[in-house]
């Protein structure tokens, strides 16, 4: 289907990564109301033509509900928000057609097979409840409305009538639970798919790659609003000391400990990931360098009160971290993460264990 087709029949709409569901059902849900107008527009015309006779009041009838089809698909055209509600609407439209071609269309002994069309679309559209619930409403009303039409159905017809539909909803009804089923798991994978492609696995932080993608939007973003933001470059002090001394394994506990007080004591939307060994880097929107020096240093507080020990001996861990402010989304990120490597190197210089950033220094809390 052509872009410029499928921007014409549904609109310029967009569904988030997860609503592959809902995606469907608001495709479908058009795709059902345009061909339902084009059905009865057709029968119209075959009734204007003398082709196919039709009782007057259902004649209106149609012409009323072809007009409501094609109203609502302009409606719903670009707006996934009113799917629910035109859904609603355009069910009960084709429960009144139905009722009407039942009542006014004796002639067409096939017209009650409009109601087992309808059990479909109830379910994939509202749901299993729904779908259950108007099936079970229909065939009573159908039951009871029988004996009262000018040519009502025979005894076995309706029996059948009853068993189809019956059939028919409960095969929607395991076909929408596992469909539904099916696509949850399929999303899940999908999300772990992403996890361990976008993160570290010894970490659970953000890979290089994704980190300085993520960060670049970011950083773009805060050009287009003229937010603050900083990053912060984090590495831990005689790392391959602790490797050596401790083994790889405690090294490893170190990283995830590390890797856990970043993550607890940054907000939801900072970005934080290992670029390398022993080095992790944090992008901070909407932070200031002075707030941004603010955090390094809470975070060089909790690094050093980290208490990890292996084979019972403590295992000491600090951190250098050097901060750079964005200037307003100016620079690149990676001349931003070069200034903010050179005030860790420069922190690394003063002795380690402390925060810098250049040009505005902050003291060291405690020598190294």
């Amino acid at each position: 289907m052509s872009g410029r087709f499928t921007h014409a029949l549904f609109g310029r709409v967009v569904f988030e990564e997860g609503e592959e569901y809902l995606s469907f059902q608001y495709r479908f849900l058009i795709v059902v109301q345009l061909a339902a107008a084009l059905a009865t527009g057709l029968f119209l015309l075959g009734e204007s033509t003398q082709l196919n006779r039709i009782d007057t009041p259902h004649v209106r009838s149609m012409a009323v509900f072809t007009a409501l089809s094609l109203l609502l698909w302009l409606l719903l055209r670009g707006q996934r928000h009113r799917l629910r509600p035109i859904a609603f609407t355009y069910l009960a439209a084709c429960e009144l057609e139905y009722l009407s071609a039942l009542l006014y269309v004796p002639q067409d002994e096939m017209r009650v097979l409009w109601f087992l069309t309808h059990i479909p679309g109830v379910y994939l559209l509202l749901g299993r409840r729904w779908g259950a619930g108007v099936t079970l409403g229909n065939l009573v009303g159908l039951l009871l409305l029988n004996p009262r039409l000018s040519a009502p159905y025979s005894a076995n017809a309706m029996a059948t009538l009853a068993v189809a539909m019956g059939y028919l909803a409960l095969f929607f009804h395991v076909y929408v639970h596992r469909s539904i089923s099916y696509v949850r798991q399929v999303q899940q994978l999908n999300r772990r798919l992403r996890e361990m492609a976008t993160h570290d696995t010894l970490t659970g932080l953000l890979e290089p790659r994704a980190y300085y993608d993520a960060s670049e939007r970011q950083l773009a973003a805060a050009g287009r609003s003229g937010r603050a933001c900083a990053v912060l470059f984090v590495d831990l002090d005689h790392f391959k000391r602790i490797n050596d001394t401790h083994g790889h394994a405690a090294g490893d506990e170190v990283l995830r400990q590390v890797a856990r007080q970043l993550r607890e004591t940054v907000r939801q939307g900072d970005l934080v990931g290992r670029i390398g060994g022993e080095e992790f880097s944090l992008f901070l929107p909407d932070t200031d360098e002075e707030q941004a020096a603010t955090l390094a240093e809470r975070l060089r507080a909790r690094i050093e009160q980290l208490r990890i020990e292996a084979g019972g001996r403590p295992i000491p861990v600090t951190a250098s971290i050097g901060v750079a402010a964005c200037a307003g989304g100016s620079l690149a990120m990676a001349e931003i993460q070069k200034q903010a490597d050179a005030a860790m190197y420069e922190a690394k210089a003063r002795g380690r264990n402390r925060v810098s950033r250049l040009g505005n220094r902050i003291p060291p809390a405690r020598p190294a």
